[in-house]
């Protein structure tokens, strides 16, 4: 009974968007080889609910919308919101922002095109925006190898407060006179 408990929270833990009751009857069936009957799998999860509301722990086992997930307890919320402010808080480094910006106006685009522009390996800076969720994959390349290609996403949009990538700065925009080399001839 113990090891089907852990089973059970183990795959709780393991389900980020958190699980139902049905998959995971069938999860342990398939793992486990053995037939668990509805109710005992509710008060199985009912032990670990119990366990888990204890001060021992700083998770709690939940029920949304008929998902089981594990949760920080409430009285650790301001932590974890400092912790997320926190990490929201890091910049993006100046290649990040370089390659963001190729690909910004350039989409959707691969990385070895922006490699070519930028004339380094980016292979850091595409990993970064990814994870950041500045960047997203939109699909393959028609050339040969199908290497993936990448454009910005609603994050990027949401960041910058743009409504489409039409209100991105053009060029003109940005260089000014001071900015120019030699004689501007009229």
């Amino acid at each position: 009974m113990k090891d089907i408990i852990r089973h059970i929270e183990a795959i709780i833990y393991a389900s980020a968007e958190g699980i139902s009751l049905k998959d995971l009857r069938e999860v342990l069936q398939d793992s486990l080889a053995i037939e668990i009957l509805k109710n005992e799998l509710q008060g199985f999860i009912d032990k670990i609910k119990e366990k888990y509301d204890t001060d021992d722990f700083v998770l709690q086992l939940v029920n949304i919308n008929d998902h089981y997930q594990f949760l920080t307890k409430a009285a650790y919320h301001p932590a974890i919101n400092q912790l997320q402010q926190h990490k929201d808080k890091k910049k993006l480094s100046q290649a990040a922002l370089e390659t963001l910006a190729i690909i910004a106006y350039r989409q959707p685009i691969t990385k070895l095109e922006i490699e070519q522009i930028r004339g380094v390996n980016c292979d850091y800076s595409i990993q970064r925006l990814l994870e950041k969720g500045m960047i997203q994959i939109t699909g393959k390349a028609d050339s040969l190898g199908k290497p993936l290609l990448y454009a910005t996403s609603t994050q990027f949009m949401l960041h910058f407060g743009l409504s489409s990538t039409k209100d991105l700065p053009q060029l003109k925009d940005i260089v000014s006179e001071e900015n120019t080399i030699g004689e501007i001839i009229e």
